[in-house]
C-alpha cells in the first residue's frame, strides 16, 4: 500500500534501509517491511530512528568495551565471559577490584576471585612436597617456572614472615616493594614486584604482599589448591609451573587467644569468601555469630560459645582438603566422622609442605627454610615470648574452666599442633646432621651465611 493510500494517523514507512535494526523494530509479520507510526509527523519519527540507531551502535560499544577489558584483565572485573565461544559462561565476582573500595575497615581486605565455572575437582598442576625437596639434585629455580605459595593462617605471625619473604631474602632480584594508594583508605598497603631475575615480568613468590588476596582473603588450602595455577595462567599464560607450599602453626591457644582479641577490637575478615566445591559459602553454611557488622567488644565467654565461630580449629580446616567432607555443608556428614576426615587431611597436607615453621620457634622455623630452599635472609627472626604477647597475658588470667572450653573447641588444632611439632622437630634433626657448618650456621643467622 503506498504511503498517500494511508489516513493521516495511520502512516506505514518502508524500513528496506533499516534491515539492520530488525531485532528492535516489533513488526506485525516477519515478512513485513513496513512499521505503523499512528499520528506521528515526519519529524518525530526521525527523530524515533536516530534513538534507535543511538541504542544499537551504545549496545555494540558496551559489548565491545566489555570483550576488550575482560581480555586485558579478568582477575579484576566484576564480571566478564570465560570459556570457548560454543561454550560461554559468565563470570561473578561477588567483590571488589584492588583500586575500588571494599567495605570499610582496616584489614587489608582485598579479595580478587576466583572462576569457579572453571572449577574441577582435582588440580591440574604439580605441587611439590617435602619429599621431593630432600633428593639430592633438588634445587628452588628461581629463574624458571618454581612458585613459592604462602597459606597465610590468621594469627600465626603471617604477617612478619610475609614481610620477611618481600624484604630481607638475599637474592640476585630482589622483590621491590611499594605503597598503593586505594580510594578512600587513608592507609597506604603494601605490594612487592617479585619478578624472576631473566628478565621476564613472572612472579616467584604467592602471597598477600606479591599479588594481594587473588585467591580471596586468607584463602585456605582447599581455595589456593584450585586457584593459583588458573590465576598465574591468566595473568603469565600456559606454561608448567612448579608449586612449592609453604605455611606457620602456633600454639593453639595463643593462637585463639590471639584472634579473640583481634575480633574484640573490630577485626572480622567478613569478605573471605571460603570457596569450596566449585562455589562459595553460603550464609547458611556459614551463619555469624553477630548480628551488626563486627563483634566489637565481644567477651571471651560469648566467643567461645558461639558454635559458627570459625576461630575454633582454624588451623585443622584451613590446612584440611574440605571437598573431602562436603565442604560447609554439615549435613554431609556425622560430626565425629567429619572431624576426623578432616584431621587426617590436614596432617597429611601438612607433612607433605614444601615447609611450615612454628611460631613458638623463630629461629629454628628460619634455620630449616634457609637450608630447605637454600635462601637466605638479612636479619634474624625475632622471637616474643609469651609475656610478650596479648595472647600469653591472657592465658595466664584465664580460669581452668575457661582453659578447659578453649581447649575442648580446639581439640583438632592440639592434635594437629603435635603432630606438627614431631615433625618440625624430625626435620630440623635431618637438616641439621646434614650441615657440616650447622654451630656457624645457626649463630650467623640472619647475616646471610651461606654453608
Amino acid at each position: 500500500m503506498a504511503l498517500s493510500d494511508r489516513s493521516q494517523c495511520d502512516v506505514s514507512v518502508d524500513t528496506s534501509d533499516l534491515d539492520f535494526l530488525d531485532p528492535l523494530i516489533s513488526t506485525s509479520s516477519a515478512s513485513s517491511k513496513y512499521i505503523s507510526r499512528p499520528c506521528m509527523d515526519n519529524i518525530g519519527y526521525r527523530r524515533f530512528q536516530l534513538f534507535l540507531l543511538a541504542c544499537f551502535l551504545f549496545s555494540c560499544s558496551l559489548i565491545f568495551v566489555i570483550v576488550v577489558y575482560c581480555a586485558e584483565d579478568r582477575s579484576s572485573t566484576m564480571f566478564c565471559p570465560v570459556g570457548s565461544s560454543n561454550s560461554m559462561s559468565w563470570k561473578i565476582i561477588n567483590s571488589v577490584s584492588d583500586n575500588e573500595k571494599m567495605e570499610d575497615f582496616h584489614e587489608d581486605e582485598y579479595y580478587h576471585g576466583e572462576d569457579f565455572s572453571l572449577r574441577t575437582s582435582e588440580p591440574r598442576y604439580n605441587r611439590l612436597g617435602y619429599r621431593d625437596i630432600m633428593e639430592d639434585d633438588f634445587e628452588f629455580d628461581i629463574s624458571k617456572n618454581d612458585v613459592m605459595v604462602f597459606l597465610h593462617i590468621q594469627k600465626t605471625g603471617g604477617t612478619t614472615f610475609g614481610k620477611h619473604l618481600v624484604e630481607n631474602l638475599l637474592l640476585e632480584k630482589p622483590c621491590v616493594c611499594h605503597r598503593m594508594k586505594f580510594k578512600k583508605k587513608k592507609k597506604k598497603k603494601k605490594r612487592c614486584d617479585c619478578y624472576r631475575p631473566n628478565g621476564n615480568e613472572t612472579i616467584w613468590l604467592f602471597s598477600r604482599y606479591s599479588t594481594g588476596w587473588r585467591c580471596g582473603l586468607h584463602a585456605d588450602w582447599t581455595e589456593l589448591n584450585h586457584c593459583v595455577d588458573r590465576y598465574l595462567d591468566a595473568r603469565e599464560g600456559p606454561a608448567k609451573r612448579r608449586y612449592f607450599y609453604t605455611t606457620l602453626l602456633r600454639d593453639p591457644v595463643n593462637r585463639y587467644l590471639s584472634e579473640f582479641a583481634h575480633v574484640r577490637r573490630g577485626a572480622t575478615w567478613r569478605n573471605s569468601v571460603h570457596a569450596c566445591g566449585g562455589r562459595p559459602a553460603t550464609r547458611s553454611e556459614l551463619p555469624s555469630c553477630y548480628s551488626g557488622i563486627d563483634w566489637k567488644g565481644v567477651e571471651l565467654e560469648e566467643f567461645v560459645s558461639c558454635e559458627h565461630n570459625l576461630a575454633a580449629n582454624r588451623q585443622t580446616r584451613m590446612l584440611a582438603d574440605l571437598e573431602l567432607v562436603g565442604c560447609y555443608n554439615k549435613s554431609y556428614m556425622k560430626a565425629e566422622k567429619r572431624d576426623q576426615v578432616m584431621l587426617a587431611s590436614a596432617k597429611k597436607n601438612l607433612e607433605s609442605m614444601s615447609y611450615f615453621g612454628l611460631t613458638e620457634f623463630q629461629k629454628l622455623s628460619q634455620y630449616v627454610f634457609e637450608e630447605t630452599f637454600n635462601f637466605h635472609f638479612s636479619v634474624g627472626f625475632e622471637q616474643y615470648g609469651n609475656r610478650s604477647t596479648h595472647s600469653g597475658e591472657a592465658r595466664k588470667s584465664l580460669s581452668p574452666e575457661m582453659l578447659r572450653q578453649i581447649n575442648l573447641v580446639n581439640s583438632l588444632d592440639l592434635e594437629l599442633y603435635a603432630f606438627a611439632k614431631s615433625k618440625f622437630f624430625e626435620r630440623f634433626e635431618w637438616l641439621k646432621n646434614q650441615d657440616t657448618e650447622f654451630d656457624n650456621h645457626l649463630e650467623h643467622l640472619g647475616e646471610g651465611f651461606q654453608s
